[in-house]
């Protein structure tokens, strides 16, 4: 009677133990496979950095043995910023690799051909690197969150900046012709609704385009004031080169993913920069100011040790860095439970998070109704040397 019951007590945990397989696909006892995909090669490889952070970061969670007895099987595949590639990868990392989820994928091209195939498979796509509003709609894409201040915001955050210093001024915008470049475009539209066509001047360029000098020519002679460049780094180091030839000096404004040191503002020149304004969340490290902050010394430690060599002015290494940080605290939230639901569950349940690399008062927050992990963002000018942050910490809702 023992014997029978010790086999069906052991028949009923193998049992168990396949239904959790099932339920958590890409986990075993040891392992969880997550997935990314990244513009490694291509015109937008210096944004491709993000994921050479990302894999670093998870390498050292590895070397100080995983998460809750788990190592992380983070496998990033190149799209060349091509969204066909991209969609053939994320069909491989979901039906041949097995992922449990994917993290961190960037490119707004590449997010939105990939977004239908992912929610279809019910796989979350976590902490995508793209600001497209469009993301930001939870009844739209209920399995994915965001992992930069969206687009729209950050516009928003411009616009205001710019009514403030240059009241009644023209604009110009030079964009990268996608939902990416759009988006800054219809936020000052929103902001400036009938004022936009009298005050706003834009000009878009392609990714495949070898220049955009004939845009900026083109956008000095409308008179405008204030330049904001609303694209990926090669074309904003070309823009602020461009500008300084011809002699323009407008108020000139880089969004997020243009603003590193390293990948825009040197090839453009350190002193052709100087008095560029740009939002962000995350410290620089080669700021002095930071200089005595543990976060900052531990990633200078980390990149020494992860990564020995790289530009450490480059900032979209350390926006990977804080990206692997993000994964590391959703699976830290997980414990034992890494079904697709609740990973998807403590994705949405970041609270007040504060991360070392973010500037101070830039918190972590989401929610069912929150999917972004970065609302929050300061302003910073280059005055040759550093950035200098001058604002306050704002939102979409700052005036």
């Amino acid at each position: 009677m023992i014997k029978g019951l010790k086999l069906a007590s052991a028949l009923l945990l193998a049992l168990s133990a396949s239904a959790s397989a099932s339920e958590m696909p890409g986990v075993t006892a040891t392992e969880i496979k997550v997935g990314g995909v990244f513009p490694f090669s291509g015109p937008a490889s210096s944004i491709g950095l993000v994921g050479r952070g990302v894999l670093a970061y998870v390498q050292s969670i590895n070397d100080r043995g995983g998460i809750n007895g788990r190592k992380i099987n983070y496998i990033a595949y190149d799209d060349a910023y091509s969204p066909p590639k991209a969609v053939e990868h994320v069909r491989k990392l979901v039906e041949s690799d097995e992922v449990a989820f994917m993290f961190g994928q960037l490119g707004t091209p590449g997010n939105t051909a990939t977004a239908k195939y992912l929610t279809g498979k019910k796989v979350p796509a976590l902490g995508i690197v793209s600001g497209s509003n469009k993301f930001t709609n939870v009844t739209d894409f209920p399995i994915t969150t965001t992992s930069l201040v969206s687009f729209d915001t950050e516009g928003k955050i411009y616009a205001k900046y710019l009514n403030k210093t240059l009241p009644g001024k023209k604009y110009a915008i030079l964009y990268q012709n996608d939902d990416l470049g759009k988006d800054y475009v219809n936020a000052f539209k929103a902001l400036m609704k009938d004022e936009f066509d009298k005050r706003v001047v834009t000009a878009a360029y392609e990714i495949a385009d070898p220049t955009v000098d004939s845009q900026i020519v083109n956008l000095k002679s409308s008179g405008a004031e204030a330049l904001l460049v609303a694209g990926t780094p090669k074309f904003a180091a070309q823009a602020i080169r461009k500008a300084s030839e011809i002699g323009w000096k407008p108020t000139l404004l880089l969004n997020y993913p243009s603003s590193s040191v390293g990948a825009t503002l040197k090839p453009a020149g350190l002193d052709k920069s100087i008095g560029v304004i740009a939002g962000t969340m995350t410290k620089d490290p080669t700021d002095s100011k930071w200089d005595n902050d543990k976060g900052m010394k531990d990633y200078r430690a980390f990149v020494d040790k992860y990564m020995p060599g790289v530009d450490i002015s480059d900032t979209n290494y350390i926006f990977g860095y804080t990206q692997g940080m993000i994964l590391e605290q959703i699976i830290k939230q997980c414990g034992n439970d890494l079904s697709r639901e609740n990973i998807l569950k403590q994705a949405k349940s970041l609270k007040d998070v504060a991360l070392p690399t973010a500037l101070p008062g830039v918190l972590v927050n989401t929610s069912a109704t929150v999917n972004q992990d970065f609302t929050q963002m300061r302003l910073q000018r280059w005055t040759g040397e550093n950035w200098d942050q001058f604002s306050d910490v704002l939102d979409a809702k700052s005036e």
